[in-house]
């Protein structure tokens, strides 16, 4: 960890979840070293530390497809660059389709997909389940399978990123909080923190869910805002096989995720809960929140009805905690 507090710095990111770090870990790769990364507690703390970890390349448009896409190739051999574990297993995905429209959405992503050299297979229900014995295929229409996208261990990931940036010349603190910032001409000339101001040309805002907070004391309005999120991880499964792929179910949110022995099974409710209304208090880097079993209890049903030995296995976990989201669900990324 760095030790000496700069006053300038042609870069400041702030915050030190998988983004920040992603982000310090890039502009080094281009070569820029004059960067520092703040992080007000700990790396991975907000909502880094508790994410499922998936990694999948099949998304809404072109771009964001080419962008998984490199992701996935970096996190491949990120352990290799850097020394770091990162825990990625390229174990394949299944997105599974209950009717035809959802099917051929799917079919028409898998086809763009191809033509970035993804590697995309249409299969049957009888295919899915060879690739995926524990499910039900019951009204399952069709679906799409990615035998290169995989899951990760989201903490050890960063770590990575943070250790391959660091060795390229980034510095990286934690504890350092920002309090205001410094402007000139329309533009942050310096970040003032609890240790002192940093004179700098840039500012990258990579707060999560603290962002929209951060972004205004800068005069920006960052549209996003914190909603909770659940999942489950069951308690261990006699011989559940360790090379399941990653299974998405878009038709009722859920998601469906082999965890050592166990599975996690995670819910994007239709409706969902927004958090932090008032704000979000500035002692929850590492927070959770509480249970609400009714609130997705329809969903819990519906993966049953999909993984029948769910309903056979008993919750070692109930996690309730936020993640942040922009309106589209889409990245917000440029100058400001």
């Amino acid at each position: 960890m760095a030790v000496d507090f700069p006053d300038q710095a042609q870069i400041v990111i702030i915050g030190g979840g998988v983004v920040g770090c992603s982000v310090a870990y890039h502009l080094a790769e281009l070569g820029i070293k004059d960067v520092v990364l703040f992080e007000r507690k700990l790396l991975t703390s907000g909502t880094t530390w508790h994410a499922a970890g998936l990694v999948g390349q099949l998304r809404a448009t072109q771009n964001l497809t080419r962008l998984a896409q490199y992701t996935t190739n970096l996190y491949a051999e990120l352990e290799e660059l850097t020394g770091q574990a990162t825990g990625f297993r390229q174990n394949g995905s299944l997105s599974l389709a209950t009717d035809a429209e959802r099917f051929e959405e799917l079919k028409r992503g898998a086809s763009m997909a191809s033509c970035f050299g993804l590697e995309v297979e249409v299969v049957s229900p009888k295919e899915a389940l060879d690739l995926y014995p524990i499910m039900s295929t019951e009204n399952l229409v069709g679906a799409v399978f990615l035998p290169r996208d995989g899951q990760t261990n989201p903490t050890d990931t960063t770590q990575a990123l943070a250790r391959g940036a660091r060795d390229k010349g980034v510095r990286i603190y934690e504890g350092v909080t920002v309090e205001s910032f410094e402007k000139e001409g329309g533009r942050v000339s310096a970040v003032v923190t609890n240790r002192g101001r940093v004179a700098c040309e840039t500012v990258v805002n990579c707060a999560g869910m603290w962002g929209r907070a951060l972004g205004l004391k800068a005069g920006v309005s960052v549209p996003l805002h914190a909603a909770e999120h659940f999942y489950v991880v069951t308690e261990p499964i006699p011989d559940l096989p360790r090379d399941l792929p990653v299974v998405r179910e878009p038709s009722v949110c859920n998601y469906y995720k082999e965890d050592a022995g166990k599975m996690m099974v995670g819910m994007f409710e239709p409706v969902a809960k927004p958090w932090g209304m008032e704000g979000i208090p500035e002692e929850f880097e590492f927070g959770t929140l509480p249970e609400d079993v009714e609130h997705i209890e329809e969903q819990l049903s519906c993966a049953i009805d999909r993984i029948p030995v769910l309903g056979e296995t008993g919750i070692k976990i109930f996690f309730n905690g936020p993640e942040s989201f922009t309106p589209d669900n889409r990245y917000w990324l440029g100058p400001s």
